[in-house]
């Protein structure tokens, strides 16, 4: 089956959901995954998956504030009510439990649960040991070393390292109720489309492979406070942009995902609703420097890419929906610091920094970089890439070759040691990525983070970074914790790991019939504020 008829059986089963019975208020969301995020309680396809097929029905012992689009979303209790760091052993974290709480199977939620989850994600000899699950949550919470069960409502980690923002790796820890794998047999690829049980505002009723997942609200979950607005929500994979739109204007669904950034005027002209916000989100290259032989190696060559590129070009080729990128935070951050390098459009400078590195017009710079089509957060990235491909030829004669690969090839790739094969000789990947901590800036770039440990693809180590990284996690004085994140993000800038190009804005686009969106300052998103007229 074609691409085209897949989103047309989707869309057909849409019209079928919605009319089976009229009074049930319905949202159909378009994403720009190729494919529906794997659906077993910890979903592929990066933060997008995270954002319909994770924390919608599947939660964390700590789960983000998603209220508030003036400020960083924070974290909150979640299916913990409390925890804390043990004063004597800051390595020491408990976790109390919440009572009464049940996966959507009707099964308890306690401490055997989360112990359970914790084998299927750590333990490797254990018989719930998911492959897929383990790798994305062993790199997004690398510190878990080892757990117990205290009580039935109480349950302890101990982290690998003393670590103030451990919490924050802890959200992305979901949990499945156990008895779905033993439901399917033992078989997470059964698992999958049982569906599976989570604890979360709603509950996964239909998984129809590269067409559509349905969800339905949970009667039974456990806040009563957050109790979903809308019956069903139906979620479809549109990586094409101009297809999302295409399906919002036709009525086909309600809301779409990075709308094509030429339709905006005419969207918000026909009474569509456009929202945007800024959020912890940065559009760059990694450079692979660890590979045999990569030009890469020289701070002169990553410094000298940052200032060939002109940012203010690609906001404008995304009708306003970005902001140029100086650093790994936004440039507006209170902890950007004050680096010595502030990456402007300068190539003259850009091109005597490569022209000191040996690249020259005689002899110059060549670079393959591996991107994708589409993808959570990517935006629009084949046109930005061809622009940049463009305006560093044009700016710093830098030749940009590309491998265009699926989204979930591409994260993968950025588990990758540097002279994998699987990067067929890539020298950067443009991952899309979150800028939203501190524990996600250790995840990217402590130099013990090296994959598979870590996302510290370009296998970037700064002595003066990991002393600042090392000094804000063994306190909790905020102070301290701010003053440390800015000389750690000074080095960012100055020893660039990353070609540092835009931050998204988030735009997304609705029909009228969407009320009670929340745009917060996160990756995520709350569904259970959202209603359907």
């Amino acid at each position: 089956m074609t691409f085209r008829r897949l989103i047309a059986a989707a869309l057909a089963g849409t019209v079928a959901l919605t009319g089976s019975a009229s009074a049930e208020s319905v949202l159909r969301i378009a994403m720009t995954a190729s494919d529906i995020p794997t659906t077993t309680g910890m979903p592929n396809n990066g933060f997008e998956g995270m954002r319909f097929l994770g924390y919608p029905i599947f939660e964390g012992l700590v789960q983000w504030d998603l209220k508030s689009t003036t400020k960083l979303a924070g974290i909150i209790p979640a299916l913990a009510e409390r925890w804390e760091q043990d004063p004597n052993d800051k390595a020491v974290w408990t976790f109390h439990l919440r009572q009464g709480v049940k996966f959507h199977d009707g099964t308890p939620f306690n401490a055997d649960a989360v112990i359970w989850n914790l084998d299927r994600y750590f333990k490797n000899d254990s018989p719930q040991f998911e492959p897929q699950g383990a790798g994305i949550s062993r790199a997004r919470a690398p510190l878990v070393g080892s757990y117990k069960k205290v009580d039935d409502s109480t349950v302890q980690i101990t982290t690998t390292q003393v670590a103030s923002y451990f919490p924050y790796m802890v959200v992305y820890l979901l949990f499945t109720s156990p008895a779905s794998f033993e439901k399917a047999g033992r078989d997470w690829s059964k698992v999958a489309a049982l569906p599976a049980a989570g604890t979360g505002p709603f509950r996964i009723t239909r998984v129809a492979p590269r067409e559509a997942v349905d969800l339905a609200k949970f009667d039974g979950y456990w806040d009563p406070n957050r109790m979903a607005k809308v019956d069903k929500v139906r979620l479809l994979p549109i990586p094409e942009a101009n297809a999302r739109v295409a399906a919002l204007r036709a009525g086909q669904v309600d809301w779409i995902e990075v709308p094509a950034p030429d339709a905006i005027p005419s969207l918000k002209q026909a009474g569509f609703t456009i929202t945007t916000g800024s959020y912890p989100h940065v559009w760059p290259y990694f450079f692979n420097m660890g590979a045999k032989d990569s030009p890469l190696k020289d701070v002169r060559v990553r410094q000298g890419l940052n200032y060939c590129i002109d940012r203010a070009g690609i906001v404008e080729l995304l009708n306003g929906t970005a902001e140029p990128a100086s650093g790994w935070l936004n440039d507006k951050d209170p902890n950007f610091g004050s680096p010595k390098n502030r990456y402007t459009f300068d190539a003259a400078k850009g091109k005597a920094l490569l022209a000191e590195a040996g690249y020259t017009d005689k002899k110059p710079l060549s670079l393959k970089v591996m991107i994708s089509s589409s993808g959570s957060g990517q935006m629009l990235p084949m046109p930005m890439n061809e622009y940049l491909q463009e305006n560093l030829k044009q700016a710093c004669n830098v030749d940009l070759t590309f491998n265009v690969v699926e989204w979930q090839v591409l994260l993968n790739a950025g588990r990758a040691l540097p002279d994998a094969p699987s990067l067929q000789g890539a020298m950067a990947l443009n991952v899309s990525s979150p800028s939203s901590d501190a524990a996600v800036m250790a995840r990217y770039f402590a130099g013990d983070r090296f994959p598979p440990n870590g996302f510290n693809f370009p296998t970037w180590k700064d002595d003066q970074f990991d002393a600042a990284l090392k000094a804000l996690a063994e306190t909790t004085d905020a102070k301290v914790i701010d003053a440390q994140t800015k000389a750690a993000h000074e080095r960012l800038v100055d020893d660039p790991p990353w070609l540092f190009v835009v931050h998204d804005l988030n735009p997304r686009g609705m029909s009228k019939k969407v009320q009670g969106f929340v745009s917060p300052q996160s990756w995520f998103v709350d569904l259970t504020l959202v209603s359907v007229q």
